[in-house]
């Protein structure tokens, strides 16, 4: 295990052992999620009774291996806490969407009565600067680009990996790395975005984390924005 996946473990156990008897828990997707999500996995092993609420494929099937028990939101009344990683983060505000599951981690951590963000210390920021993935219709990616230009931001098509062409997201979407520099007001940049025909989410998570744990050297440090 590298240092790095040493210290996204500690996170995500942390976070994981914030889960209590009986609980619905949001599942985020990445690397760092993933390791709140195979904590959770031991611990329902062990005798916990909770049941998660995935955000991706990805969280999804891992769940599955990790023996959670999955539901929906539409099938529950509360989502007690959401477990989630994210590609920078400034106090409460964060830029995510690096596994292009932004639109469903986003609704899912929102519906959470708690959401606990798990970081390893290199996605701390002093600003928000990171490209901000938007998840944009096919149909409307020239469109989108051109208003996302005239924003302030350079957008730029993902393109898969191991394969031809765009990345496309678990909604049958594509998605547009929109370079903004530095956010001084995610809010403003949210509601801007929020604003554009076309997009189905953004990356912008704008005053959305209850508490940070990032994984150190020393064991985990808790944050409460």
């Amino acid at each position: 295990m590298s240092d790095t996946q040493a210290l996204k473990r500690r996170a995500g156990e942390s976070a994981a052992n914030l889960v209590e008897d009986g609980m619905v828990v949001g599942l985020g997707t990445g690397s760092t999620a993933a390791e709140a999500i195979r904590a959770l996995g031991d611990r329902v092993d062990a005798g916990l009774d909770i049941a998660g609420v995935p955000t991706s494929y990805q969280s999804r099937e891992l769940a599955r291996e990790a023996g959670v028990p999955l539901t929906t939101l539409a099938d529950v009344d509360t989502l007690g806490i959401a477990i989630d990683g994210a590609d920078q983060i400034v106090g409460a505000d964060l830029v995510k969407g690096g596994g292009a599951a932004h639109a469903r981690e986003k609704y899912v951590d929102a519906a959470a009565e708690r959401f606990v963000v798990v970081a390893d210390p290199s996605k701390t920021a002093s600003v928000l600067d990171h490209p901000v993935p938007v998840e944009v219709l096919p149909d409307a990616k020239p469109v989108v680009a051109d208003t996302v230009r005239n924003l302030g931001a350079e957008p730029s098509l993902r393109e898969a990996e191991r394969k031809d062409g765009p990345v496309v997201t678990d909604n049958g979407n594509l998605v547009l790395d929109c370079d903004f520099g530095e956010l001084p007001n995610p809010g403003a940049t949210a509601l801007d975005l929020d604003a554009v025909p076309g997009i189905v989410e953004h990356g912008v998570f704008p005053s959305m984390a209850d508490e940070v744990h990032v994984g150190t050297e020393d064991g985990v440090t808790v944050e409460y924005p």
